[in-house]
């Protein structure tokens, strides 16, 4: 088993080497994608089966959210309880490290909802200039 290593991170706190084999980006790549950020949104306030969350998260695959909920169960974020019943029953639900996860994306979601409008007004900017930049483009190109 692999020891925990933080011999790529910098010794500065809260700062991480961008190498591909660095612990921390790892762990931010891993919780950081949109499949892992919305299923420890979902489980925060109760338990789900494989099929809540299949059918609650608009445009996942059976794969993708298979390879998700096993990547934050390795990680001990999220725990699997099969039921011994007929059929099986496997439920997932946030541990205690993945509670302590939520509160920290519960608040860049407040960070989102604060700011959707800048960044509403920013993208507008942006694809009204790109556009003015691409007719201009096509403008200045001589006819051959």
């Amino acid at each position: 088993m692999k020891e925990p290593s933080n011999s790529c991170c910098t010794e500065e706190a809260f700062q991480w080497d961008t190498r591909e084999d660095c612990d921390v980006r790892q762990i931010l790549d891993r919780i950081g994608d949109k499949w892992s950020l919305l299923v420890v949104a979902l489980l925060d306030s109760e338990s789900m089966r494989f099929t809540e969350l299949k059918r609650t998260i608009d445009g996942i695959s059976q794969r993708m959210l298979t390879v998700t909920l096993r990547q934050l169960e390795r990680d001990g974020l999220v725990k699997r309880t099969v039921h011994p019943v007929v059929p099986p029953r496997v439920d997932y639900e946030l541990t205690p490290l993945g509670v302590t996860l939520h509160a920290t994306i519960q608040s860049l979601v407040t960070w989102t909802e604060t700011h959707q409008a800048e960044i509403a007004t920013a993208r507008a900017r942006y694809d009204a200039d790109a556009s003015a930049q691409a007719r201009y483009d096509t403008a200045s190109v001589p006819s051959s």
